[in-house]
């Protein structure tokens, strides 16, 4: 029975990646020695470093004997020294599907990263895990949500403070309703991540402290955590309404980036001005 012209031709794609980044090794590096007519690795050597028959990886790079399991795709990922990226269009090209996430912790942001949350100067943006710790803000978050500079890092967490931080909760026009839709949403962001696991030690300890955590987590809802509109209280600046948006960054499923709008151009002006009296680019005499 011949394959489908579809089949064949992924078939056929994933033999020629497999192929070209075989090739692209060095066999020296990995303690292979010997002649060799042709640059890279042998198929057989990909095949031992993957653990599986030399037979089934030639099949895999002939085009033929049928989709590798998921297994297979992620030893033959560390046998090439696949990159994330390359993972990922391996197991798109094999099986049609992205690989299921690896939860990575992350302990910082790139500079590049940084100044694209300086760049919105009156919207508070900021980054944040898949267990949602707050990793990366700008001036305007800082005046408008919470200054996270002033927390050790294990309380830039963003339940943590709506659950536990009364000024935080203060400041929320509808505290229950916003905190219900981020129980649910943290819920859709840790599983799309891979956090499932890691999450587990927060969600018990928040489960422990607030029993208002506790009611919502056992409900089990999820929400969309993509956009939405925010209403905050503020102290210095009086009722605020922002739009939000959440934003994946690219090659860091970990990673999500928040921006807010405020929805008026006066207050955009007034967050501006607090943001540069709190730096102290406003001289003292003129605040």
């Amino acid at each position: 029975m011949q394959p489908e012209p579809r089949q064949a031709n992924a078939a056929s794609t994933l033999a020629d990646f497999l192929r070209d980044r075989r090739t692209r090794l060095d066999p020296a590096a990995f303690g292979f020695s010997g002649r060799r007519r042709t640059p890279g690795l042998r198929r057989e050597e990909v095949a031992q470093r993957a653990n599986i028959s030399p037979t089934w990886y030639t099949w895999l790079e002939q085009g033929r004997g049928g989709a590798p399991s998921a297994d297979v795709l992620d030893r033959i990922a560390g046998g090439l020294l696949l990159t994330d990226l390359e993972r990922e269009h391996l197991f798109i090209l094999a099986l049609g599907r992205p690989p299921e996430m690896r939860y990575r912790p992350a302990d910082g942001v790139s500079p590049r990263l940084q100044r694209l949350l300086d760049a919105f100067d009156a919207c508070p943006a900021f980054i944040k895990t898949a267990t949602w710790d707050v990793l990366a803000w700008n001036r305007a978050a800082a005046v408008v949500l919470t200054d996270y500079g002033t927390l050790p890092p294990d309380q830039r967490n963003i339940l943590r403070l709506v659950f536990g931080n009364p000024a935080v909760r203060a400041k929320q026009k509808d505290w229950e309703g916003m905190a219900r839709h981020l129980v649910g949403a943290f819920r859709v962001d840790a599983a799309r991540a891979g956090a499932v696991k890691e999450i587990g030690d927060l969600v018990e300890e928040l489960c422990r402290t607030s029993a208002d955590f506790a009611r919502f987590w056992g409900e089990n809802d999820v929400y969309a955590p993509s956009e939405g509109v925010k209403q905050l209280q503020h102290p210095e600046l009086g009722t605020i309404e922002m739009e939000y948006s959440a934003f994946a960054v690219d090659g860091r499923p970990d990673l999500g980036l928040l921006v807010y709008n405020p929805l008026d151009e006066q207050v955009k002006e007034r967050i501006r001005v607090l943001a540069d009296r709190r730096a102290g680019a406003i001289p003292a005499d003129e605040r």
